[in-house]
């Protein structure tokens, strides 16, 4: 009895066990119910657009970097109000460009011109960079002029915080500074704008007045060429402003020109015209102190140093046109400032 039972049990466990082909038949259409729904899912996804990123061009911020000297402090803002293009000034670094391979020093400036803006005539200020190729720095001085200004200051650059510094391209700035060999250097400026609050009012207007300072011994200074002379003349009620030409002039009839305008007193001819002598003696004193001065200097100068101004050149970089910035062809000048005189090439 007990043998009968255990067969009915084992023969019904073995009635209930599928077999080996009803086992791999289920395991197919399960496979395929699941890849059928695998492939479903997939293709309801939809598919993203590739997205693409323009890579950053190597020297694409030099023109930023370079301060823009003489630019007053609330209209640095303006500077950048467009998308100015300097490709020009990166090409010229490249392969075959003016600048490769080059010690170049680099300082920007402003030139606020009325120039066309979608249809109408607009002041525009325009950054401009100024490159100097140059084995050393052009200068370490600051020219601060201006017609306001009584006379003119040549300074330190650090004392408007202002110095040349290395420019890193992008591609380099994960190294370490002091390992790299520069070739571009730039006119950087420390001062804040948070901070001008806390200095004198003469002091940040300073920063208006300032000209990248540069003295050529080998070229006469215009200045030392000029015989004119401003005349300011203590008078009451209010002083005389005039300007003598002593070449041109005759003293006697200039007098005479400012008592007929009613300027000056019959009676202070005689001081009027000793005051005018000792400004000219003072003029033709300082050009001869000049010329004296550019003398020497050439006499003390290297030979390599010599050379090297010689062959000093300076390029005036403008923003190519494109599209969303104005027209700027017809404002382009060489005159970079009364220090530099005109820029060898303009581009």
């Amino acid at each position: 009895m007990k043998k009968d039972a255990k067969k009915r049990k084992a023969s019904q466990r073995d009635e209930a066990k599928p077999s080996l082909q009803e086992y791999k038949g289920s395991t197919k259409a399960k496979a395929k119910a699941a890849s059928s729904r695998a492939k479903r899912v997939k293709a309801s996804k939809p598919e993203s657009e590739p997205q693409y990123f323009q890579d950053k061009r190597n020297l694409e911020d030099l023109w930023k970097m370079a301060f823009p000297v003489g630019t007053e402090w609330d209209q640095l803002d303006s500077v950048y109000k467009y998308n100015w293009n300097f490709s020009n000034l990166e090409d010229a670094f490249e392969e075959g460009g003016k600048l490769y391979g080059k010690k170049v020093y680099l300082f920007g400036c402003t030139e606020p011109q009325l120039v066309p803006v979608k249809g109408e005539n607009k002041l525009t200020v325009i950054p401009v960079v100024v490159a100097v190729v140059s084995p050393f720095p052009p200068s370490d001085k600051i020219g601060i002029n201006s017609v306001q200004r009584e006379s003119e200051e040549i300074i330190p650059m650090k004392q408007m915080k202002m110095d040349w510094v290395p420019y890193i391209p992008l591609e380099k700035r994960d190294s370490q500074v002091d390992r790299l060999k520069s070739q571009i250097y730039i006119l950087s400026c420390t001062q804040r704008r948070a901070a001008l609050k806390h200095l004198k009012i003469d002091h940040v207007k300073k920063y208006e007045y300032c000209l990248p300072y540069f003295y050529h011994p080998f070229k006469e200074d215009e200045f030392e060429q000029r015989t004119e002379v401003d005349i300011i003349f203590p008078a009451e009620p209010n002083p005389i402003v005039r300007e003598f030409d002593w070449e041109l002039d005759e003293l006697e009839e200039f007098a005479d020109q400012v008592i007929i305008e009613e300027e000056l007193p019959e009676d202070q001819k005689d001081a009027f015209k000793e005051f005018v002598k000792e400004t000219v003696r003072g003029a033709k004193k300082a050009n001869r102190e000049a010329r004296e001065a550019r003398r020497k200097a050439v006499e003390e100068m290297s030979e390599e140093t010599k050379a090297a101004l010689e062959n000093m050149r300076f390029y005036k970089f403008y923003p190519v046109e494109t599209s969303d910035t104005p027209d700027i062809s017809k404002v382009k000048a060489p005159f970079i400032n009364r220090y530099y005189g005109k820029a060898h090439e303009v581009l």
